[in-house]
């Protein structure tokens, strides 16, 4: 467990719903996913890589909708640059490690706040 926090910490993530539009894996890369997502007219649109290729296809992703953190500082991941961070849970599956994801309903529409 790490260490525990105010709540005035945990304030500062700025969680949301995001549609993922497109989902690809870039030719530059054997392990991430790069998503495009749309998070609602207030914040627009969102490239997302993740380092997931190994347990999922981008087929999974596209129209669906996710938790995501939104105001992550970018970061260049290889040859791209990640705006933000979908929400998984570190998980096993057939005894190996596997993340998972969270779909979300239809009706959480893009760009709304996760508490």
């Amino acid at each position: 467990m790490k260490a525990t926090i105010e709540y005035a910490d945990f304030d500062k993530l700025d969680l949301r719903v995001g549609l993922v539009t497109a989902a690809e894996v870039p030719t530059w890369s054997k392990k991430l996913m790069q998503f495009t997502v749309d998070f609602g007219p207030e914040i627009g649109t969102k490239t997302i890589l993740s380092g997931i290729q190994a347990w999922y296809t981008p087929e999974e992703f596209v129209g669906k909708r996710f938790p995501f953190v939104v105001n992550l500082a970018e970061r260049k991941m290889g040859e791209g640059v990640s705006q933000g961070m979908m929400i998984m849970a570190d998980g096993m599956i057939d005894g190996q490690e596997h993340p998972i994801v969270f779909p979300l309903p239809e009706t959480a529409e893009p760009g709304t706040v996760i508490r």
